[in-house]
């Protein structure tokens, strides 16, 4: 099935329960992705000898060989096809240790549906972000981040200036601006390259489970703990630990963290004592921390630690002169991996893409070209292709009219179509690229179904 997240390869799910191999199968399609599903990792091994995949999820545990020995003989062979690994809760250990030989991200069981989808987003879009700008010129990006206005220059200089030190850094940016992306560039600029780059999203760890989740336990430390268990921190052991959305941290996980930054020990659960680690910490959020230490919800003492290094990566309103230049590029990229040939693009449609605030950020322009390739014909990328609310804003914005100077060339005035009209053709666009799945459809339109379904029924 093909939809606005559908990429031009499928997502292999490696999964010898039927029941919930169907469901996220069901899951991935209802969002757009084309699946294929396997029961065994020979299974995988024998599909993956013939038919490339975008990205594989595969649980730990299977019959014969594991989800883990999988992984380690894909990696070996030097293929870095995208990999998420299904563990029991709580079985972190199995997840770092995923993580250190090459895996993207873990899930847990039982599955959080929606977690599921925002993971596979994730890092379907950190690899495409990567591939896109891989070849970019060297004034323009850093380690795959593009980026020539004077912001972003300004910030490769900085993150490559503070990547040589040990100090911890916190990134700072709104959602979407790619936080992730800059800590895993400062950490291959870094002297840690050849050393573990671990991540984690302090929002998606129970707060009762952080501490076991961090600094590891020993067996027995509490009911469930049948076995020693290492933590984050050492699974990051001479490399970084990036900790995203850090203020989502309880204040009393936030002290032990600002003692290991300090004393560069940390204690499991359990432990009667301090093991040593070496781990540069680089921190994000989206919050503003300042705020939350008024509000008493984040320490001042670990911010100051960390708020002595940071990096604020600009929101993508303040970079105007880059978003011409990832325009173009995402079209290009959109276009080859869905086997189309985009020429042109209307210029009342560039003129909207340049103009609208994207709230979201480079994620959110990632989207709407994404979405307007899928829905492009004849190759030429139209005003009515972009999503409705970038088209809407322009029209609050001005008059929509042909943009002077452009080469492309814009319909007359006596040949715009009537906004019904327009309407009616995106949204038989949509159906069409959704193959008929009408609440994907509305997700992409970003109507409740029932409005979808009356104006299908008013055609």
């Amino acid at each position: 099935m093909t939809g606005s997240h559908s990429d031009s390869l499928p997502i292999l799910i490696v999964e010898d329960d039927a029941a919930i191999l169907e469901l996220l199968e069901e899951e991935l399609q209802e969002a757009g992705y084309r699946t294929l599903g396997a029961g065994s990792a020979e299974d995988a091994v024998a599909t993956l000898s013939h038919t490339e995949v975008s990205l594989i999820i595969s649980d730990v545990r299977l019959p014969g060989m594991s989800g883990m020995q999988l992984l380690e003989q894909l990696r070996s062979e030097g293929s870095h096809v995208g990999f998420i690994v299904i563990t029991a809760f709580g079985t972190i250990d199995q997840a770092v240790e995923a993580l250190k030989i090459g895996a993207d991200d873990f899930l847990t069981k039982p599955l959080d549906l929606e977690g599921v989808g925002e993971a596979v987003f994730r890092v379907l879009e950190n690899r495409r972000l990567a591939e896109r700008f891989q070849q970019a010129s060297p004034t323009g990006h850093f380690h795959g981040i593009v980026g020539e206005s004077e912001g972003m220059q300004s910030l490769f200089h900085d993150a490559a200036r503070l990547a040589k030190s040990d100090a911890p850094i916190l990134v700072l940016g709104e959602s979407g601006t790619g936080k992730e992306l800059l800590a895993r560039a400062i950490h291959a600029e870094s002297p840690r390259a050849e050393c573990p780059f671990v991540a984690v999203n302090c929002a998606s760890i129970p707060s009762e489970l952080m501490e076991s989740e961090f600094f590891g336990h020993v067996k027995g430390a509490f009911t469930g703990a049948n076995e020693s268990r290492q933590g984050l921190f050492q699974a990051a052991n001479g490399g970084s630990l990036f900790l995203d959305e850090i203020g989502e941290m309880s204040p009393g996980l936030q002290a032990k963290l600002l003692r290991a930054l300090q004393e560069k020990m940390v204690k499991a659960v359990g432990a009667e004592k301090e093991e040593s680690v070496n781990v540069r910490i680089i921190a994000a959020t989206h919050r503003e921390l300042e705020q939350e230490i008024e509000s008493g919800n984040f320490r001042s003492d670990l911010f100051y630690r960390l708020e002595t290094f940071s990096l604020r990566i600009p929101p993508l309103r303040e970079r105007q002169g880059d978003i011409e230049r990832l325009i173009s590029a995402m079209i290009d990229k959109h276009a080859s991996s869905q086997g189309k040939s985009i020429e042109r693009i209307e210029p009342t449609a560039l003129q909207a893409l340049l103009d609208y605030p994207y709230p979201g950020n480079v994620r959110e322009l990632e989207n709407a070209i994404m979405r307007a390739v899928t829905l492009a014909e004849d190759g030429l990328l139209s005003y009515a292709d972009l999503p409705e609310r970038i088209r809407q804003h322009g029209q609050e914005q001005r008059n929509i009219r042909p943009t002077e100077g452009n080469a492309l060339v814009a319909p007359t005035q006596q040949s715009w179509p009537s906004l019904e009209e327009v309407e009616k053709r995106y949204i038989q666009k949509v159906l069409e690229a959704t193959g008929g799945n009408k609440r994907r459809t509305a997700d992409i339109l970003g109507i409740a179904r029932r409005t979808l379904y009356r104006r299908l029924e008013e055609d």
